[in-house]
C-alpha cells in the first residue's frame, strides 16, 4: 500500500518517511549534492561528505533512540531525498535534539517546515516534552524557520557561534506521521 502524500511542491509529491538501510546510496548522493555552505550548517563545520560509520548510523541507527526522518519526492523516475532530519529522544531528560537540512533547490518551499513539525509529533510520542537544536547566528533561515515555530533561541553553551533554540511540546496526539 502506497503512502500518502505529505505535501506537493510544483506538483511533485513530496512524502515523509522514517530511513531504511536501503536509503544509505541515496542518501550519501544527497549529502554529496549540498552545496558546501549546506553542509557547513548542517553539520556545524566542514565536511565534503558524510563518513561511512556516520552514514550508517543515519540509515540504521545501532542506538534505539536515534531516528532519521527522510523527504522524498520522484525525479526522473526514481526516489530521491530532497531534505531530511535527525533526531535523537533522551528519556532522562525528556527531551529530543534535532537537525536537518534541506537540499539547495528545494530550500523555501515547505520542506524544512514539514519536517520540524514532523520531528515534533514523533518526538512527543516518544515521551519528549521539549526539543531543541543548536546552529550557527549566520544560519538565518533556520533561526528564522525556529523563531516562526515558538522555539527560543539562546546561547549555546558549548560554542560562543551557536544558537540553540528549544521549544516546549504540547501533549501528543494521534497523527499519520507519529504511525509511520
Amino acid at each position: 500500500m502506497k503512502q500518502p502524500v505529505f505535501l506537493v511542491i510544483d506538483s511533485r509529491a513530496v512524502d515523509l518517511r522514517l530511513a531504511r538501510p536501503s536509503d544509505r546510496e541515496i542518501l550519501s548522493n544527497y549529502f554529496s549534492s549540498l552545496s558546501v555552505q549546506s553542509r557547513h550548517n548542517r553539520f556545524l563545520g566542514a565536511m565534503s561528505e558524510l563518513p561511512a560509520r556516520e552514514l550508517d548510523r543515519f540509515v540504521s541507527p545501532s542506538e534505539k533512540n536515534l531516528f532519521t526522518v527522510l523527504a522524498t519526492a520522484t525525479i526522473d523516475q526514481s526516489e530521491r531525498i530532497v531534505g531530511e532530519a535527525r533526531f535523537a529522544v533522551y528519556p532522562e531528560s525528556e527531551s529530543a535534539e534535532f537537525g536537518l537540512s534541506v537540499g539547495d533547490p528545494w530550500q523555501h518551499l515547505g520542506i524544512g517546515r514539514a519536517l520540524v513539525q514532523d520531528v515534533e509529533v514523533r518526538a512527543a510520542s516518544l515521551g519528549a516534552k521539549r526539543v531543541y537544536g543548536d546552529t550557527f547566528y549566520s544560519n538565518r533561515t533556520i533561526v528564522a524557520l525556529a523563531r516562526r515555530f515558538g522555539y527560543v533561541a539562546t546561547a549555546n553553551p558549548g560554542d560562543w557561534r551557536q544558537v540553540r533554540f528549544e521549544k516546549t511540546l504540547p501533549e501528543p496526539q494521534a497523527s499519520a506521521c507519529a504511525r509511520r
